[in-house]
């Protein structure tokens, strides 16, 4: 039987993107769907004592998280999928800071309206957000971020990884980490980081 995985992600996040890269190698070389699940940084740290340079990052971070909310309820999993895609390419990969220039670029690849930008700064589907957020977090704890990952309903944080390996690595690297998970008084495994996200390169196996 195929795994059964959730993927919650906040679109600003670039640590999450990286994961989602390789969810996605190890879904396609696996065989298994993947069900993307919006959560919300602005949410989770909207009643934190964050810096103010962070705090102000939450409202461009919001726009995005509710144009996905929007799309999940109105158009399904498919369209949450492709537009996670168009929205990051250009925030991580094309580096823009500029919801105005991201959003109608993102939305004209994925054929979705000009208008449908609107839904950015509605809280129309707030609620709907919020309650996915919360499932994804409710499920590992509020000390911890994005993204988060549910396989066959163990859930974790992470992994923090850079570059996203692809192939063998990919794999192992994804047995390690449900095996781990995995163990019911398994909590914590942490080491600091030494890069920055490396959204060029791919990990390989070195050849035995």
């Amino acid at each position: 039987m195929a795994d059964s995985v959730k993927f919650w992600f906040d679109p600003s996040c670039p640590w999450a993107w990286m994961t989602s890269r390789w969810v996605e190698e190890v879904s396609a070389l696996r065989g298994f769907d993947v069900e993307w699940k919006v959560m919300s940084l602005a949410v989770l740290n909207e009643d934190q004592d964050v810096s103010a340079e962070y705090r102000a990052f939450f409202p461009r971070a919001l726009k995005y998280t509710r144009l996905v909310a929007a799309a999940q309820e109105l158009h399904g999993q498919k369209t949450v999928k492709a537009l996670y895609d168009a929205l990051g390419a250009r925030i991580h990969l094309g580096g823009s800071t500029n919801p105005d220039e991201v959003i109608p670029a993102a939305l004209a690849e994925v054929g979705l309206p000009a208008s449908f930008a609107e839904w950015a700064d509605s809280d129309h589907h707030d609620v709907q957000m919020r309650a996915s957020h919360f499932d994804g977090m409710e499920r590992v704890g509020q000390d911890v971020g994005t993204p988060v990952i549910a396989v066959n309903d163990v859930a974790f944080f992470g992994p923090v990884i850079s570059p996203a390996p692809s192939g063998d690595a990919a794999l192992k690297l994804w047995d390690g980490v449900v095996a781990v998970a995995g163990y019911d008084g398994f909590f914590e495994l942490k080491r600091s980081r030494t890069r920055e996200p490396t959204f060029a390169a791919a990990a390989t196996v070195p050849a035995e």
